[in-house]
């Protein structure tokens, strides 16, 4: 009696800690084909690029920079954003909060207070 006590002590442990065993890492077995089931193809890698991803807008100040000294109105604005291949753009006037966010993909436009264009950087 004395020897069954430990022992089956023991074996509760044992099945306890069999429990919080952390599972194999080997992907599941395919099944049958004739079953008409099949495994899953695996994840796509993530440095992969997919075929309608289009490559990311880059800013490029020096073809904006005609737009300095002019009224920042909505034409000149567009204008531009498309001369520089930015995706965004942002009309910065004086004493206006901004992120300090750099991005490469915006231009920024500082203007005055009467609204002309003082520079165009990008970030």
């Amino acid at each position: 009696m004395r020897l069954i006590r430990p022992l089956s002590l023991a074996l509760a442990g044992l099945f306890a800690l069999s429990a919080c065993a952390t599972p194999s890492q080997d992907p599941p077995p395919a099944e049958d084909a004739a079953d008409g089931f099949a495994a899953p193809p695996p994840p796509p890698a993530m440095d992969e690029a997919t075929p309608n991803e289009e490559p990311a807008m880059s800013c490029d100040a020096k073809p904006g920079q005609w737009a300095v000294g002019k009224v920042a109105d909505e034409a000149l604005v567009a204008k531009v954003k498309a001369d520089t291949g930015s995706d965004r753009i942002r009309v910065i006037k004086p004493g206006m909060a901004v992120t300090m966010d750099y991005r490469e993909d915006r231009v920024n436009l500082d203007v005055d207070s009467e609204n002309r264009v003082l520079t165009v950087r990008c970030g």
